[in-house]
C-alpha cells in the first residue's frame, strides 16, 4: 500500500508540475510563495467567492470560454490581433495573465496595485485602426467594460458547472462584486456588482458583437492548433469542447464552432467535469497521513 501511494504521489507531482510549468511559467513556483507568503492586507480575504473561484481547475475551461466570447467585439479582437503577440508566444500570454489573476487575488494590496499599474501602463500604448477603418484603444472604458464582463461570466459559469463547490446566489453576487473591485483599479467605469447587472450588461453589448476573419482564425488556432503537446491533445480537446459548450448560441454560431446540444450533455459535459476533476487532484498536494 505504501509503494502505490507512493506512486501516485510522484504521478500527481508529475503531473501537477508539467501543468503549473505551463500555466504560471518557469518562475511560477517562487512566485506563488511570494504571492500567498508575503504579510499584509489584502483585497480579498480567505472567505471572498474570488478566491474560490480563481483558485479551481473550473478556470482552464472559463478562461478558454472567455477568450472565445471576448473576441466577438471587433475592437477587441484587433487590440489582441495587432497588440497581444498571442500567436507567438500563447503560454507567454497565459503566464502574465495567470499572474496577474493570481496577484489581484491572493496577493497583498500593495503588489495587486502594482499589478493594475502595469497593465494600465500597457494599455495606454495599444490602439490602433481595424480592417474596416475603426479606432481602438485599449484604454478605452467601453472595451475595458466588455473585456471584464466577458471574462467575469465565463470564470462564473464555469465554476458553476464545473467547480469542486459551486457558489450560492450569494456567493455568485460576492463574486461579481470582487471582480468590480478589479475592474474599477483598471478603469472600468460602474462595473456591475451582482448576477443581474453582469447579464444585463452583457446583453447591452450585444448589438456590438460580431465574428471577424481575425475571431474566427483565433477561434481555430485555440481549438484546433493549440500549442500543447501530443500527449496533453486529448485532455486539452475535452477542455475546449466544455468551453464551446458555455457559450451562448448566438455566439458559438458566429465564429462557426459545431454544437451537437445531445451530445453535450451526454458526453461533452461529463468528460469535462472528468478532466477538470483530474487537474484539481495533480495540482493539489496530498495531504500528509494523519
Amino acid at each position: 500500500m505504501g509503494l502505490l501511494a507512493e506512486g501516485e504521489s510522484a504521478l500527481r507531482d508529475r503531473i501537477g508540475h508539467a501543468i503549473f510549468s505551463r500555466v504560471a511559467g518557469p518562475e511560477g513556483p517562487d512566485r506563488r510563495a511570494r504571492i500567498h507568503g508575503t504579510p499584509g492586507p489584502r483585497w480579498f480575504g480567505p472567505e471572498r467567492p474570488v478566491r474560490r473561484v480563481h483558485g479551481d481547475a473550473s478556470m482552464f475551461i472559463g478562461g478558454l470560454a472567455a477568450l472565445l466570447l471576448q473576441s466577438l467585439h471587433p475592437l477587441a479582437m484587433a487590440a489582441v490581433a495587432g497588440h497581444s503577440g498571442f500567436r507567438g508566444d500563447p503560454w507567454g500570454r497565459l503566464q502574465r495573465t495567470s499572474t496577474f489573476l493570481a496577484v489581484t487575488t491572493y496577493g497583498t494590496a500593495d503588489s495587486a496595485q502594482r499589478a493594475v499599474d502595469r497593465v494600465r501602463a500597457v494599455h495606454e500604448t495599444v490602439r490602433g485602426t481595424t480592417a474596416d477603418g475603426e479606432e481602438y484603444r485599449a484604454t478605452d472604458p467601453r472595451l475595458l467594460c466588455w473585456v471584464h464582463v466577458a471574462e467575469t461570466d465565463c470564470f462564473l459559469r464555469a465554476h458553476q458547472r464545473y467547480g469542486a463547490r459551486p457558489l450560492d446566489a450569494e456567493g455568485c453576487d460576492g463574486y461579481v462584486a470582487d471582480m468590480a473591485r478589479v475592474a474599477t483599479a483598471l478603469g472600468v467605469p460602474d462595473p456591475p456588482v451582482n448576477r443581474a447587472e453582469l447579464t444585463e450588461r452583457l446583453t447591452a453589448y450585444r448589438a456590438e458583437l460580431r465574428a471577424t476573419p481575425e475571431a474566427r482564425s483565433t477561434a481555430r488556432f485555440l481549438l484546433l492548433n493549440p500549442p500543447v503537446p501530443l500527449l496533453a491533445r486529448l485532455p486539452y480537446g475535452v477542455l475546449a469542447a466544455n468551453a464551446v459548450s458555455l457559450l451562448p448560441t448566438w455566439a458559438s454560431r458566429a465564429l462557426w464552432l459545431p454544437r451537437v446540444r445531445p451530445a453535450e450533455g451526454v458526453c461533452v459535459r461529463p468528460l469535462g467535469t472528468a478532466v477538470t476533476a483530474g487537474i484539481r487532484w495533480a495540482l493539489t498536494p496530498p495531504r500528509d497521513p494523519a
